[in-house]
């Protein structure tokens, strides 16, 4: 039997092809014999690379993961001032929302497990707290989970509405709205400062 030792990328090829049937079928698409023939592998590839389906979802959705987060890596690394991290989160609103359609019906798709079952929530929660990290490194927690919340709705507005009224300039002031507190209020931690009207640290009576 082929076990794909001779084709050191054929595990890469499994997982892509599943995404990819994913994207177009559904999670209850999968078999092994469709994703091996999309892939181009022998169907005894499928359970030598993987112990059955859930694994083979697993592995895939969390390659899935890793490339939003790259996403993120990239618009939020070298981010210098409040003001570039609010243009920061601005762009990757408009470039998740006018990215590949494929992505968008992936996350759909791994939600939809993960509210159904625990091990794929658990592997969105950590996705998460991934993509929070980065934002933490610009904005404090409260605000980076809001935030959080803030790109993916306004991603999937875009995405699935019409994207038109979503302006960048109307994506900025909701972005700015989430943001200003926290530097008003000296830029690390809102407890003392939970207001837009309490006067900032620093600002004389």
């Amino acid at each position: 039997m082929a076990t794909g030792q001779a084709d050191p990328r054929r595990r890469e090829r499994i997982l892509a092809a599943t995404l990819d049937h994913i994207a177009e079928e559904g999670v209850a698409g999968v078999s092994h014999r469709k994703i091996a023939a999309r892939a181009g592998v022998p169907l005894g590839s499928m359970t030598y690379h993987f112990a059955g389906i859930d694994e083979l979802l697993r592995e895939a959705f969390t390659g899935f993961a890793d490339h939003v987060v790259a996403v993120f890596e990239r618009h939020l690394a070298g981010v210098g001032s409040p003001d570039e991290a609010r243009e920061a989160v601005v762009e990757l609103i408009h470039v998740i929302s006018e990215g590949p359609r494929r992505d968008l019906v992936l996350t759909q798709e791994l939600y939809t497990l993960a509210a159904r079952r625990p091990e794929y929530r658990e592997l969105t929660r950590a996705w998460m707290a991934r993509s929070r990290q980065l934002l933490e490194r610009h904005f404090d927690p409260a605000t980076t989970r809001q935030l959080d919340a803030l790109i993916e709705g306004l991603a999937l507005h875009r995405a699935l509405g019409e994207a038109g009224p979503y302006t960048r300039e109307l994506t900025g002031e909701a972005v700015r709205r989430l943001t200003v507190i926290w530097t008003a209020c000296g830029g690390t931690d809102l407890t003392p400062c939970p207001h837009r009207h309490v006067r900032p640290r620093g600002a004389s009576a």
